[in-house]
C-alpha cells in the first residue's frame, strides 16, 4: 500500500539517502534502464516542486533519458537494495540487463509510463520540463579537479514532481 506524500514530506528523508544513492529509471522507445545517482536536487522552479537529476554525456542512461519526457526516481530509505545500488552504479545496462541482475521488481507508475522501483520507500514521478549541459567554462576549478578529473561532464534534468508517494 502507498501513501500519497506532498513535496515538503519527501525532501529531507529523499535528501538524506541520495547521498547513500537512489535509482534514477528511464523509459524510451521500448527500453527501460536504472541507474544509481547519488547527486540531485529538490526544489522549487518555474511554480512547480522540481527533482534535478545529472546524467553524464558517457552513461548508457544519457541515451535514453535525452530523448524522454519524463523519469522516476525510486529511494530505498531502510539499507535496503545496497548491492544493487552498487551495481546499478557500476555496471552499464549496454552490457546488461540490471533489472534482472539485481532482482529488481518494478511497478508501473501512476502518473508516467516510466517504472518504479518496488522495493524502494519512497516514489517519485516527474516529467521533465528543461534540460542543459553542464558549461565547464562556468564550472569553479576545484570542481573541476575533485568532480571531473576526465571532463566528462554531466547533463541536468529537471523534472516537474507530478506524483510523490512512500509505501
Amino acid at each position: 500500500m502507498y501513501k500519497e506524500m506532498d513535496f515538503t514530506e519527501i525532501s529531507q528523508e529523499a535528501l538524506e539517502q541520495l547521498q547513500k544513492g537512489a535509482f534514477l529509471t528511464v523509459s524510451n522507445q521500448g527500453i527501460t534502464n536504472t541507474m544509481t545517482i547519488g547527486w540531485g536536487s529538490l526544489g522549487y522552479i518555474w511554480k512547480k516542486p522540481v527533482f534535478m537529476v545529472l546524467v553524464r554525456y558517457s552513461r548508457y542512461t544519457h541515451n535514453l533519458i535525452d530523448k524522454a519526457d519524463e523519469f522516476t526516481v525510486s529511494i530505498p530509505l531502510k539499507g535496503q537494495l545496497n548491492q544493487a545500488l552498487n551495481i546499478c552504479g557500476t555496471k552499464s545496462g549496454r552490457d546488461m540487463d540490471k533489472f534482472k541482475e539485481c532482482g529488481l521488481k518494478t511497478e508501473k507508475g501512476r502518473m508516467v509510463d516510466t517504472p518504479i522501483i518496488s522495493e524502494c520507500d519512497i516514489h517519485i514521478e516527474c516529467k521533465i520540463v528543461y534540460k542543459q549541459g553542464m558549461e565547464q567554462n562556468n564550472l569553479a576549478d576545484s570542481l573541476k579537479k575533485s568532480c571531473y578529473p576526465k571532463g566528462d561532464y554531466h547533463v541536468l534534468y529537471y523534472g516537474e514532481i507530478v506524483k510523490a508517494y512512500r509505501k
